[in-house]
């Protein structure tokens, strides 16, 4: 049996991730591969129990703890979740892996893209994305949308508007240092041609 194939996809609150996953999840599924919708952090229940953890606005999480307990949580999903899946041959859609951390605890955070590697290394065992769908768009228009789906925000969601430039700078960054990977998607698209831009880039593993 062939392994499976782990296609992460990220980009900063409001970029559309989960919209993207469930519509790949379905042109997947048409071509006959199943694939398993997951989410960081989350997937299993000590994760979302972590999940409930960071972004309660309530709560104040240092950095450091932060970057933390993001990395536990992902630590469980390998382990419990992604491994056997992938080993059983079965694709993963995963909205968010380890580029969401470099991304907001190494830049948004500042506390340096190689120091959230580093404990994710460990976290991680050396698993790897096949592909990584990065949607760009504008910060500002990126908080427009989360704001329009209306609810309570999290504690990352209130952050103020220069963190999510140095997160967004951070993703930036990890895509010119990884191209053949991560591959860049205008969000600003709609969603059916973020979803046709999804397909090409990932039509090689199919």
């Amino acid at each position: 049996m062939d392994p499976g194939k782990l296609i992460t996809i990220e980009g900063i609150d409001g970029a559309g991730k989960s919209t993207l996953a469930v519509g790949l999840a379905e042109t997947l599924a048409e071509r006959g591969i199943a694939a398993q919708l997951l989410r960081e952090p989350g997937g299993v229940r000590t994760a979302e129990r972590i999940r409930e953890l960071v972004t309660d606005p309530e709560l104040q999480i240092g950095a450091r703890a932060e970057a933390l307990l993001y990395a536990a949580a992902r630590a469980q999903l390998v382990e419990e979740a992604l491994r056997p899946l992938l080993n059983d041959g079965t694709w993963v859609l995963l909205d968010r892996f380890v580029d969401s951390s470099l991304a907001y605890q190494g830049g948004g955070r500042r506390l340096g893209i190689d120091a959230v590697r580093d404990i994710n290394e460990f976290a991680i065992q050396g698993l790897r994305p096949d592909r990584t769908l990065l949607l760009v768009i504008d910060p500002g228009d990126g908080r427009a949308r989360s704001q329009a789906r209306g609810g309570p925000a999290d504690r990352l969601e209130n952050e103020q508007r220069d963190f999510f430039d140095r997160t967004a700078d951070a993703y930036r960054t990890l895509a010119e240092r990884d191209p053949e990977r991560i591959r860049r998607i205008d969000a600003a698209q709609p969603a059916a041609d973020v979803l046709r831009s999804a397909i090409d880039a990932i039509s090689d593993l199919i």
